[in-house]
């Protein structure tokens, strides 16, 4: 009995993934829970499981192939034997006639789909393109999703029959300019196709700022008393809850308390509506190997200093090993991402839509500033928040990052307030 493998269902709001690495070959012998092939989608990667014992008959999709939900890519024959296609029956001998002149020809939309991916093919189909005329950069030439749209994208006009204009007498053309030569060797480059999740990083980056009426504010907090406080405490934090305090908890804390004073930054638009959050799920900006993934801090509100920590420092360590699953990357009602780490000084953060609001931390520089009427040298970070202005008005936001300043200046209060 043939079993068919099919695309499973990826998680929210991801309908299509990309083939990344198949762990079989056709002709294996697989048994029920074996890793077949590895799916690399938006958010993180999947792996399909075999659902039967068997021996692996055909695989439908190569790697680099994209696939939507419900796709075969594979079928596991369970009797051990290769499922092959039937041939085709003859066609009757026809009786000899004179021939005919043929028509001119007309490519059909899906000619080269047999070397074609199913969301090529359906794209093809419906732009009207000839994929005869596209070229594939998928495995063994095959023809993804990417190749037809960069055809579309090149100018090229779907396959159609034009009748023959008659011949116009044209004056010829000026002769072509030489390109201009700037080096006598040539350069070294690499062209290397963007994973789907840089891809997708990409695309909603773009889609934030065009949809989005986003604004920035800044602003410059003082250390020197979180420090002081980490300094003292660090190493009975430690003992206590084994896990180390950083300067990531306080944040996180303070964030709530502003999102509990100014409500519209913990929210977001659905057509008309403005849809206030009654919780407090804090996404973590993390780089990745392959990007930047945003894995959330759930009831944050509802977490100890060590608590958030300890989530903190659980993500990390998924993000690094890529072994962060969908449930932990999606939803979330506010963002922070800390550029600091890498040495930024100063950015401005794209939303991550539908939120309506993110928060930019950076490096730590000691400065002089002016305290009590002297100067003194102080430890200063600036921060930043960018905000959809389309629901949060500009004096909001400038109020919720002065609240963020004034609790992290006065961290006691977080104990109070956050």
């Amino acid at each position: 009995m043939a079993v068919e493998v099919k695309v499973p269902e990826l998680g929210e709001s991801v309908v299509e993934a990309t083939v990344a690495e198949w762990q079989v070959n056709v002709g294996d012998a697989v048994k029920k829970g074996d890793v077949l092939v590895e799916l690399e989608t938006d958010k993180v990667n999947l792996e399909v499981e075999a659902e039967a014992d068997g021996v692996i008959s055909q695989i439908t999709a190569n790697e680099g192939d994209d696939v939507n939900i419900g796709d075969v890519i594979a079928v596991i024959d369970g009797d051990g034997t290769a499922v092959t296609a039937p041939a085709p029956a003859a066609e009757p001998a026809k009786p000899a006639a004179a021939p005919t002149p043929a028509p001119a020809p007309v490519a059909p939309v899906t000619s080269g789909g047999g070397n074609a991916t199913p969301v090529a093919v359906r794209m093809a189909a419906a732009e009207g393109v000839n994929l005869a005329n596209v070229a594939g950069s998928g495995a063994d030439g095959k023809i993804t999703k990417d190749d037809v749209a960069n055809y579309l994208n090149a100018g090229a006009a779907p396959a159609a029959v034009a009748p023959t204009p008659a011949p116009v007498a044209t004056p010829a053309p000026a002769a072509a300019s030489a390109p201009i030569k700037l080096f006598d060797e040539p350069r070294g480059e690499v062209r290397e196709k963007m994973s789907r999740r840089r891809r997708t990083i990409a695309k909603r980056l773009v889609e934030a700022q065009q949809t989005a009426a986003m604004l920035t504010t800044f602003n410059e907090i003082d250390m020197h008393a979180v420090m002081d406080l980490r300094k003292r405490r660090k190493d009975q934090f430690l003992e206590s809850t084994g896990v180390k305090l950083g300067f990531m908890s306080f944040f996180v804390k303070a964030c709530v308390a502003a999102l509990k004073k100014f409500p519209r930054l913990n929210a977001e638009i659905d057509g008309d509506f403005m849809v206030l959050k009654e919780y407090y799920d804090i996404g973590i900006a993390v780089g990745a190997e392959e990007g930047l993934v945003v894995p959330v801090v759930r009831d944050a509100d509802k977490l100890s200093f060590s608590g958030i920590e300890s989530r903190i420092r659980e993500y990390g360590g998924k993000a690094r090993n890529g072994e962060l699953s969908m449930a932990d990357l999606v939803g979330g009602t506010f963002t922070i991402t800390n550029g600091g780490v890498f040495g930024s000084m100063l950015s401005t953060p794209i939303l991550n839509a539908p939120q309506v609001g993110i928060l930019g931390m950076h490096n730590i520089v000691q400065r002089p500033v002016v305290v009590d009427g002297e100067i003194k040298v102080r430890p200063i970070m600036y921060v930043a928040l960018s905000y959809d202005h389309r629901i949060v008005d500009g004096s909001e936001a400038v109020r919720f990052l002065y609240t963020i300043k004034e609790l992290i200046e006065d961290p006691e209060r977080l104990l109070l307030e956050g």
